[in-house]
């Protein structure tokens, strides 16, 4: 083991902290995301996940060499050169100079690529532990971390915890992060005001909370302070679904991974999702990162006309 810590510290995965202990540095943070995706994208490719992909262009994105279109007036002039002259010789045969008509324009089509700022909200709530979801739900949040980071630079990702309140786990905090002690409470309100919060720093591009929980919110802030009951309270549900509607009026869209399938939770997600038009995932922990990676992926290509 003394060997193993000398080369991780030589590679620079861990470094000593101020109280002489091992931590984490910011290559070992992004090599353990690596292996994250690395591992989810592996099951993908094993379990042939389909993408459900809908194709749709738009303009300033990613040219696709073979897609093409004729061109339009008032499309932007973005033209394919080898097809139009291609077109032209067609038209009028062999020979030079060649001779172009309105008609033998062909322009590419692009892949319109969007920007998003996400905020995962990870459940710590004692519930999460005793059913073995954290350590996945986290793995997740870690994938997604490394994900942005090395494809999408222009992405903006925030990670909350909540159990009995809502908190940012920032860097390292997130490789630190276990399940919340013995907090029973699961609060869904403060999270999703903490998240609006985050996510008003960004007014351009899809704005979307991902929320990884296995139960209903069973807590809300009452003068700054958590205020827990279970079952929950009315006013529990109540300020909960205050909370996603303004998400839904600043055009935040929330999708939940919920880990358990009892009917009343059903009954409490498809009452957010109603209210948000966001998408709903009833899952379990070892499938929990394929669904959000694919979800996450898929939305990076939205459909412009």
């Amino acid at each position: 083991m003394k060997r193993l810590q000398e080369e991780l510290e030589r590679a620079g995965y861990i470094r000593k902290n101020d109280k002489d202990k091992m931590e984490l540095t910011p290559k070992g943070i992004r090599k353990i995301g690596e292996k994250a995706l690395k591992d989810l994208f592996s099951k993908l490719r094993e379990d042939r996940l389909g993408a459900h992909e809908l194709p749709k262009h738009g303009i300033l994105g990613e040219k696709t060499e073979e897609d093409t279109k004729p061109y339009e007036f008032g499309d932007p002039f973005n033209i394919h050169l080898s097809r139009t002259l291609k077109n032209g010789v067609f038209r009028r045969g062999a020979g030079t100079p060649v001779q172009l008509e309105p008609d033998d324009f062909e322009i590419y089509r692009d892949e319109k690529m969007t920007q998003a700022s996400t905020v995962i909200l990870l459940d710590q709530s004692r519930s999460m532990a005793i059913s073995g979801s954290f350590e996945a739900a986290k793995k997740v949040a870690l994938a997604l971390h490394t994900l942005i980071q090395m494809q999408y630079p222009r992405d903006h990702l925030y990670v909350v915890g909540f159990a009995d309140y809502a908190w940012e786990l920032k860097g390292e905090d997130l490789i630190k992060a276990t399940w919340g002690g013995y907090s029973p409470g699961t609060n869904m309100q403060h999270a999703l005001m903490l998240s609006r919060k985050l996510l008003n720093k960004h007014r351009v591009g899809t704005r979307q909370v991902i929320m990884v929980t296995d139960g209903e919110p069973t807590a809300h802030l009452e003068g700054g302070a958590p205020y827990f009951t279970y079952p929950p309270s009315p006013r529990t549900l109540d300020q909960t679904l205050r909370e996603v509607r303004r998400c839904t009026q600043e055009g935040i869209t929330i999708n939940v991974f919920m880990l358990e399938m009892a009917y009343y939770l059903v009954n409490f997600v498809r009452q957010m999702t109603k209210l948000n038009r966001g998408r709903a995932f009833f899952t379990s922990p070892d499938k929990l990162g394929e669904y959000v990676l694919v979800d996450y992926m898929n939305n990076k290509r939205s459909a412009v006309a």
